[in-house]
């Protein structure tokens, strides 16, 4: 059974609740289970979250939730590219899986909102890397 760690952000609460709950119904489905959740304020937190996660030896996979809107700058931009990189590094770093399940940047809250079931997509990517690494 695949040990999985969530992070999860919670700015933009009303999206990444909805995708923690859809992330722990992928797991139950994929018969993974969730060993740790950690909430980071932002999802531009979430890289340092991943890293803890991937130390731990119980951990076989870190899944990462968050949104991203736009606002009225390029801010959305600077944050999802800046933590893709990073939690890119951290998978490869610690030789483990990260998922990136961020929904934006680029749109509106209303868009996010009705992508929530891309959590599921970054549970179950975790899960097949681990089973195919």
């Amino acid at each position: 059974m695949t040990s999985l760690g969530l992070v999860v952000a919670e700015f933009n609460a009303s999206v990444t609740e909805e995708m923690e709950s859809v992330a722990r119904d992928a797991a139950a489905e994929a018969d993974a289970t969730v060993t740790e959740t950690v909430h980071v304020p932002g999802v531009y937190d979430a890289p340092l979250a991943a890293d803890r996660l991937a130390r731990r030896d119980d951990i076989d996979a870190v899944a990462v939730l968050g949104a991203i809107v736009t606002g009225d700058t390029d801010h959305d931009q600077v944050i999802g590219h800046a933590t893709a990189q990073k939690l890119t590094d951290v998978s490869l770093d610690r030789d483990l899986p990260v998922t990136l399940g961020v929904i934006g940047p680029g749109m509106s809250g209303a868009e996010a909102r009705e992508r929530v079931e891309n959590a599921a997509k970054a549970v179950e990517g975790a899960v097949k890397l681990v089973e195919r690494l």
